[in-house]
């Protein structure tokens, strides 16, 4: 059985930066939930951030893990090092359970996988991955969102097939 890497706050767990969580609970999510695939995780905790804790944004248009862009809180402090450790933490903790797959929260600096935010604080999403789901996808772990459910299921199908490829299927083009 496929493991699959989630976002704490999905979880129903209060990890968020305002305290709070976006617990997913029925469909495919509540199925996963209840084999036991799911392997909760929280990069922001876990890299040294408070719960609650100001948001914070990608600001620069380069990589935060590559060095070219930084995440700063609404008030311009500087906290690009938890996020780093948070994802290294997440990726040794998606090896030591053996998850090949992640979902992760939409839009957060640390897991989006489509959209984060502008670095404005003006609520603006724009394309780009968040920094864990970036070193998760450098390093063989497929990421979706909480919007992908029907796709992770695909993918999860591909990857417990008995003629699957031992790495999984090729990684669709993002």
């Amino acid at each position: 059985m496929e493991r699959i890497l989630v976002s704490s706050c999905l979880m129903g767990r209060p990890v968020r930066y305002d305290g709070r969580a976006k617990p997913m609970e029925a469909g495919l999510f509540g199925r996963w939930r209840a084999e036991g695939r799911l392997v909760p995780f929280c990069p922001e905790v876990a890299g040294g951030l408070p719960v609650p804790r100001p948001p914070a944004e990608i600001v620069g248009s380069g990589s935060v893990l590559d060095g070219t862009a930084r995440i700063v809180t609404a008030t311009g402090e500087d906290v690009t090092d938890a996020f780093p450790r948070g994802a290294r933490l997440a990726l040794d903790t998606a090896r030591r359970a053996g998850a090949r797959v992640a979902l992760l929260k939409e839009g957060s600096p640390s897991c989006g996988s489509h959209r984060v935010y502008d670095g404005t604080f003006t609520g603006t999403p724009v394309p780009g991955a968040g920094v864990t789901t970036a070193l998760l996808e450098r390093s063989g772990i497929r990421v979706f969102s909480e919007d992908d459910l029907d796709a992770l299921e695909s993918f999860l199908i591909s990857l417990e097939s008995p003629r699957a490829h031992p790495d999984g299927p090729e990684p669709a083009p993002r």
